[in-house]
């Protein structure tokens, strides 16, 4: 009886209480510059991968919520699940979307069509009305997947597909902790959402044949930008960085 008591609770829950989730969301690069065929053939085409690297990895439909579309940027939100922990995101799913956007673009014949993405991971407390998805956390994922030194670090790492954006919770919990090679992430911004700062780091994937382990993998790319106030200094790689991300110094903080 206390059981099913509880589980009318759980049921009850009110819509107001905030659940957790894990933040991915992906912005296309230079959509804009785009003709209104040409994005409607990036979203068809952005949707595809998205599906095929989310089925390759293992997570399917029962760890989602439906996709959240934002014109030229998609959310996904992972619901919490012991068969998605954060290492498999970070390790595997986006190692194995930068792959699929290789290929996507070796493939297509109009420069156009070719797909480089942004990508945010974030984890934190959202909420959701009839309308959608919304919470200071969503704020702070996608004020970090829209930051200026994170744009300008993909246009100059002209040989990768994909460059991502970590949160200071995701970095302190799962990179700092070395469940990732720590070394292949650098503090690249800083932005204020409300009253709160924010730190995000950066990191170049290296892709990977799809059904190789991806996790302990040591990236071949090394970004080669200045810590931000750091904990402490990281030497530099002796044999210098095959993509790079420069800039020696965080924006400062915009509005709230």
């Amino acid at each position: 009886m206390e059981r099913s008591s509880a589980l009318q609770a759980l049921e009850a829950r009110v819509s107001d209480d905030p659940v957790p989730r894990l933040i991915f969301a992906v912005d296309i690069e230079g959509s804009t510059e785009r003709t209104n065929l040409a994005k409607g053939k990036l979203r068809h085409s952005l949707y595809e991968l998205l599906e095929q690297a989310l089925e390759v990895t293992g997570i399917a439909a029962r760890h989602l919520e439906p996709f959240t579309d934002r014109g030229d940027s998609v959310l996904v939100l992972i619901k919490p699940h012991d068969d998605v922990p954060k290492t498999l995101v970070l390790g595997r799913l986006i190692p194995i979307l930068a792959s699929l956007l290789t290929e996507h673009n070796a493939s297509v014949t109009h420069p156009e069509l070719r797909i480089r993405l942004r990508a945010v991971v974030h984890a934190g407390e959202i909420h959701e009305d009839d309308k959608g998805f919304y919470g200071d956390d969503l704020d702070a994922a996608f004020r970090l997947l829209d930051a200026p030194a994170l744009k300008k670090a993909l246009r100059e790492a002209l040989d990768t597909p994909l460059i991502l954006m970590v949160s200071e919770e995701i970095f302190n919990g799962i990179i700092q902790q070395g469940y990732l090679d720590e070394s292949s992430y650098r503090q690249l911004v800083r932005v204020k959402v409300g009253r709160r700062q924010r730190r995000g780091w950066a990191h170049i994937p290296d892709p990977v044949t799809v059904g190789r382990p991806a996790a302990r993998r040591r990236p071949k790319a090394q970004l080669s930008i200045a810590p931000v106030n750091a904990r402490r200094p990281v030497p530099p790689e002796a044999d210098g960085p095959s993509r790079s991300i420069s800039g020696s110094e965080a924006p400062p903080p915009g509005p709230g």
